[in-house]
């Protein structure tokens, strides 16, 4: 991998370049989507994966509003002061999966550090509103890191979705650059808490490459997340949003995030998706089926 110094203004290779999908399950999500008044990581987040995601009819919620008060450079999200969240939001996506048919329902939030909770409570209510309306659907959450408040977490891990998520995101040594807000350790921390709260649950974290990392520091992070009862990893390209985000700093080829693949599971993870367009929910509910085999 290149180092940190290296140079952006690099050429988007080949295996980038992705067709976009649309027809009538694209519409369909899109139509629902703005009905119910409901906002997904994959319209807010610029993800490539998109119109290939809204065209099978699956789509990632975002829940607790479009604005986030952190400002990672490396996210799309807007920043900025939030709206209160909606108390009908719960009910809204749980009807929404039930519209879609999905038998595995993804959903994230932005970080709410302006909520004493954090958002905890909206997540719970949001988990035990879909597991009610769609009894045989199985849920992913995706979550902040609460500030590190554990009460907040248990709040969320009562509520038992069946996978959580939260994603490492980078090396340390990039967080100053990338996530000035997070903090590496918090979130093994988080993730660790997790299992000594309910070691049934399935653990998941993703990283981006193309940042600056070295392999050295991938490998690292891998083993902190492997010490921390992470079972899940996705690893994906980074794509610079725009030219005010942290540049791309290196494309990483498909081979390399093949040999990251066998490599993770060589290392202990029991489900790995790692690609150039892998993000968060990635094809998760066939990593989870995975997972009970």
């Amino acid at each position: 991998m290149m180092n940190e110094t290296t140079k952006a203004g690099l050429t988007k290779p080949p295996w980038l370049k992705k067709r976009l999908s649309s027809g009538q399950g694209y519409q369909k999500v899109v139509g629902l989507l703005r009905e119910c008044s409901l906002h997904t990581v994959c319209e807010e987040a610029l993800c490539p994966n998109l119109g290939e995601c809204f065209a099978n009819g699956t789509a990632t919620f975002m829940i607790l509003g479009d604005h986030c008060t952190r400002n990672c450079r490396f996210c799309a999200v807007l920043h900025g002061l939030p709206e209160p969240p909606d108390k009908n939001e719960p009910q809204k996506v749980a009807d929404a999966i039930k519209a879609l048919g999905l038998r595995y329902a993804v959903v994230t939030s932005v970080t709410r550090d302006d909520l004493p909770d954090g958002g905890a409570e909206h997540f719970a209510e949001t988990i035990r509103a879909i597991k009610h309306r769609n009894p045989g659907t199985q849920v992913e959450v995706l979550i902040p890191d609460f500030q590190g408040s554990a009460k907040d977490l248990k709040t969320v891990v009562t509520a038992a979705p069946h996978v959580l998520n939260h994603n490492i995101e980078t090396v340390p040594r990039l967080y100053p650059q990338v996530r000035p807000q997070a903090d590496y350790h918090g979130s093994l921390k988080l993730i660790r808490r997790v299992g000594e709260m309910n070691g049934g649950l399935a653990t998941k974290s993703g990283l981006m490459l193309g940042l600056g990392e070295t392999h050295d520091e991938v490998r690292r992070v891998l083993q902190d997340l492997l010490a921390a009862g992470c079972k899940l990893l996705t690893l994906g390209q980074y794509l610079a949003p725009s030219k005010n985000h942290h540049p791309v700093m290196e494309y990483v080829p498909p081979d390399q995030f093949l040999k990251w693949e066998k490599s993770a599971y060589d290392m202990g993870f029991l489900g790995v998706a790692s690609g150039p367009f892998v993000r968060s929910s990635f094809h998760a509910g066939e990593m989870f089926e995975k997972l009970k085999h």
